[in-house]
């Protein structure tokens, strides 16, 4: 018969594993996202670098007035 301190530390054991493995999977993946990025504006024409970088600042300034709207919000209620 196992001991029940025997049974938690098989347990937490998996668990710490299993967390590890998925953030290793997960900054694997960025990582891997990243390098495919940075490839392509690399290889990329001037034209293809300007398009992405308009999409990049498009995307930028919504996501500012996205956030600035929150603060309006939280500064609003205060």
């Amino acid at each position: 018969a196992s001991s029940p301190v025997r049974r938690w530390v098989l347990t937490i054991s998996v668990a710490t594993i299993t967390a590890t493995a998925a953030w290793y999977g997960a900054g694997l993946k960025y990582r891997q996202e990243f390098s495919q990025e940075h490839r392509k504006l690399v290889e990329a024409s001037s034209l293809e670098k300007v398009q992405q970088l308009e999409k990049m600042r498009t995307k930028l300034v919504r996501q500012r007035s996205e956030l600035q709207s929150k603060v309006d919000r939280l500064l609003a209620k205060s």
